[in-house]
């Protein structure tokens, strides 16, 4: 179950050693069993690529997503047979498996898809520059204010419907702006900027406080990653101007694939979190989304921020290690990695060694040849040959009531 983190609970076991994320306060919103902000951790997402009409492929894919540990998944709904298949998607969840918490996509002109699929998801996402289209023409070359107004009443007619909906059942709505669609009399009048993605959510956040419905996630997404950061930074001005706090979705659009795409998810998302803004994520890769979840766990890990998976501190290497280090990393890694939580140090040699894995639980140290020390925090506990060494780590682990195990036996 999910579970409120305190500020203490985000640092590793010596604190003192580590400045916490001052995160940003939020509203908590409610989607199915996972809240969204309010101080809980930082949930993550993805969203399946099966098509929504394919009942028993996507039952399959978020079942495979969820047992990953991606807390919400998204499906997408372009049509009217698609929102009413996520009845029977949720139907067979419950059956051979587990109720999810689900995010329904809706497209261009998708109120009455909307009105249907809210029955049958926890989150609705709408994206303001495609939710009332408004076809591009050519030969525009300004918007009067009237006309300004004109489509924002249109689209305030066709959102209300659909927030009342979501309101009376105590559903969630996400406002996802995208840079690259935004609407054409945004960019008009903004042009192609931050500032056009912050005046579009903020166009949608204001009809629906109007109606008193609050339930509300926000995200302003980008594929490039100084774009993407400047519309968080001046969402969240706008906000702490207005007296708003709602959560923030964060992402990187068309990341792309490999290494290149996680280090740019990781630019994005990763730089946001540190600053305290950030409810909830999503990294966008041009693979499978099982794919995602890892990445999206490691920038979690690395700030501090969830506890997923053991910690490896482990220096470089270099003329003065004392063993194969990379060979030894490896050792350790396949004998604890299942020790959720932990912190672990793998150090060539003395010099950086005790320094470098102060804040670790325990430590591996390379302190003459042939021969290995293991600490306990800055402790050192004992001194054993070095084709003990991970024997006797895992020992001093099961002495200290700290070793569980493998659930492969």
């Amino acid at each position: 179950m999910q579970t409120l983190e305190s500020p203490q609970s985000l640092t590793s076991s010596s604190p003192e050693f580590y400045t916490t994320i001052n995160r940003r306060k939020t509203r908590p919103v409610q989607v199915g069993d996972i809240t969204i902000g309010g101080g809980y951790p930082v949930v993550v997402q993805s969203m399946i690529n099966e098509d929504t009409l394919d009942i028993e492929g996507s039952v399959a894919a978020i079942r495979r997503l969820h047992e990953i540990g991606c807390e919400i998944v998204r499906v997408t709904v372009p049509s009217m047979a698609h929102a009413k298949a996520l009845a029977e998607i949720n139907q067979k969840l419950v059956e051979v498996y587990q109720r999810v918490p689900l995010v329904a996509d809706v497209h261009h002109n998708g109120l009455k898809i909307a009105l249907e699929v809210a029955k049958h998801v926890d989150k609705v996402r709408i994206n303001p520059g495609l939710y009332v289209f408004e076809k591009p023409s050519p030969t525009r070359s300004e918007y009067t204010q009237a006309e300004f107004d004109e489509i924002g009443e249109k689209i305030s007619e066709t959102l209300k419907p659909l927030v009342i909906s979501l309101r009376d059942q105590g559903k969630a709505m996400r406002i996802g702006v995208n840079h690259g669609s935004l609407a054409e009399r945004m960019l008009f009048t903004y042009g192609d900027t931050p500032e056009g993605m912050v005046e579009s959510a903020l166009e949608f956040i204001r009809i629906c406080e109007s109606l008193d419905f609050r339930n509300l996630v926000i995200s302003l997404k980008a594929s490039r990653v100084p774009v993407m950061l400047a519309a968080y930074r001046l969402m969240v001005k706008r906000m702490d101007d207005l007296g708003m706090d709602y959560p923030l979705h964060l992402g990187v659009t068309e990341a792309g694939d490999g290494e290149y795409g996680r280090i740019k998810s990781t630019a994005g998302i990763g730089t946001l979190l540190a600053e305290g803004i950030g409810d909830t994520i999503r990294v966008s890769l041009t693979e499978a989304p099982e794919k995602e979840i890892p990445v999206c766990y490691s920038i979690l890990q690395a700030l501090g921020l969830r506890k997923t998976m053991v910690e490896y501190v482990a220096c470089e290497s270099c003329g003065r290690t004392l063993f194969n280090l990379e060979e030894v990393l490896h050792k350790v890694r396949e004998a604890t990695n299942h020790l959720t939580g932990l912190d672990i140090a793998v150090m060539g040699c003395i010099v950086n060694g005790p320094g470098e894995m102060a804040d670790a639980d325990y430590g591996y140290v390379g302190k003459q040849a042939g021969y290995i020390s293991l600490y306990r925090g800055r402790e050192e506990i004992k001194r054993v040959p070095e084709d003990q060494g991970v024997k006797e780590l895992i020992e001093l682990i099961k002495a200290d009531g700290r070793w569980v195990e493998p659930e492969n036996g």
